[in-house]
């Protein structure tokens, strides 16, 4: 049973956004389809909301590209909001500083809504 100040954190917050690090193609999605028991492939926004064709994504992160901003979202849990740092290799130079300022960002934001929960 949740402690009355997580229910309380958990009235306040609508979504809980968790930043998942990997490697590209290294099962992730798959780990968060677990967590969100789930199959189904999650939804992805734009930092405008706008919803993103998933084959368009698919083939892009495939090639290692996308952008960290965007959101992946579970029809099972909408109250988690997921960012995947696809492509995060060691010694990939430009996706580390992409990440270091999507996280410094986010560590800025006003709206507890809009900050970082969790990274995993």
């Amino acid at each position: 049973m949740a402690t009355t100040e997580a229910q309380e954190l958990r009235r306040m917050m609508k979504r809980f956004r968790v930043l998942i690090m990997g490697r590209a193609n290294a099962g992730k999605t798959t780990i968060l389809q677990k967590v969100c028991n789930t199959t189904d492939q999650p939804k992805i926004h734009d930092t405008k909301g706008k919803k993103i064709d998933t084959t368009i994504v698919e083939s892009s992160i495939k090639r290692g590209n996308h952008d960290i901003a965007n959101e992946m979202v579970f029809k099972s849990n909408p109250g988690f909001v997921f960012h995947d740092s696809c492509g995060f290799e060691a010694g990939s130079e430009e996706e580390f500083k992409s990440m270091k300022n999507f996280i410094s960002e986010r560590a800025r934001a006003t709206n507890l809504e809009e900050r970082i929960h969790a990274i995993w």
